[in-house]
């Protein structure tokens, strides 16, 4: 069943927003200034390119398809300032199932961008009560102006290339417009949060500092911004920030944690709220990697050599996979609680 609306609003951060909804229910790190990507530890390539476990996620495509909440994918135009034409975003938007108005979170997807998992994690944000929306940040970046399948269709390095060069002003246009809808919605308490994952988490670290409407801010493996050097913490943008931060880390991934101190001494001297919590034996994108399914032991095919190739990945993802669940299913415990508390 498909259904078309067209919206509009007025709101400070933005000029009028169009919106028209299809909905159905069912290593260097080249970066600009202050845009981090970030790279899951198994990504592959020093660009984010993605390998079968980022791209081939049924088992999130069929969690997603036996919800029961209503799901549609929205179209959010915006005019950027000192443009002439319309920028479009693509979103995805689920409803939970309460009968008071609900506070919204906005989701940042990961830098092998609008994938599976992110909707999935979508429809469990609403799940647990909230609306939840996750914009597709590669929206009309594709070669035919399609988004993240577009331009993963071209080859595995495209995504993490195209998000890597993703202007920082654009992102934050993006989501203001994302913002200024969600906020408008009939269902919605007026209420916004921000949370991401991998290079979503430092976006949405980075957004507390434009946003000031923001309730909370639930950065996922995400780090602080830093000015153009990449290494020195950006306080002026910290000194923005209007809404608590929270912090989520994996013990196993001293590239995010190595400037984690540094972003707790300046918040602390800004008297900016920050708190992280790091969970020990989890990998870099333990919130994915945690949600899968329990690996599988591979069934023995009578080649000693294939069988022992076999069984040695089978170990190394069930020794990751634990540790990655734990994590997982305890910063779900701690993000409710939090989200709650808005």
């Amino acid at each position: 069943m498909i259904f078309a609306r067209q919206w509009t609003f007025v709101r400070s951060l933005l000029p009028v927003v169009g919106v028209l909804l299809f909905s159905g229910c069912g290593a260097v790190h080249q970066m600009h200034s202050d845009l981090h990507v970030d790279h899951n530890s198994d990504s592959g390539s020093a660009t984010g390119a993605q390998p079968d476990s980022e791209v081939n996620q049924d088992w999130a495509k069929q969690r997603l398809a036996k919800s029961t909440r209503h799901q549609e994918w929205v179209k959010v135009k915006y005019k950027p300032a000192g443009g002439t034409a319309d920028r479009e975003v693509s979103a995805f938007v689920v409803y939970p199932e309460v009968k008071n108005k609900a506070t919204a979170v906005i989701v940042i997807h990961e830098i092998f961008g609008m994938s599976d998992w992110v909707q999935s994690l979508t429809d469990q944000l609403a799940e647990a009560g909230y609306i939840a929306i996750a914009p597709d940040l590669l929206s009309g970046m594709g070669p035919n102006g399609g988004g993240t399948a577009e331009i993963r269709a071209q080859n595995s390095d495209a995504v993490g290339k195209a998000i890597r060069d993703l202007p920082p002003d654009q992102i934050t246009a993006d989501l203001n417009a994302i913002a200024g809808y969600v906020a408008n919605l009939p269902a919605a308490n007026g209420k916004l949060a921000v949370t991401g994952y991998c290079w979503g988490g430092s976006q949405s670290f980075r957004y507390a500092t434009n946003n000031p409407k923001l309730k909370a801010a639930f950065v996922f493996y995400g780090a602080a911004p830093t000015k153009e050097d990449q290494k020195t913490i950006d306080r002026e943008a910290l000194e923005r920030i209007k809404a608590p931060v929270y912090g989520f880390y994996a013990g196993n991934d001293m590239r995010i944690n190595g400037t984690v101190p540094g972003t707790i001494e300046a918040m602390k001297a800004l008297n900016k709220q920050f708190d992280p919590v790091t969970y020990e034996g989890a990998g870099h994108g333990f919130m994915r990697a945690g949600d899968a399914p329990e690996p599988v032991a591979p069934v023995a095919k009578g080649n000693a050599e294939a069988d022992k190739l076999a069984k040695d990945a089978y170990e190394k993802a069930q020794t990751a996979y634990g540790p990655n669940k734990k994590a997982r299913d305890e910063a779900w415990v701690r993000w409710r609680a939090l989200l709650a508390k808005i």
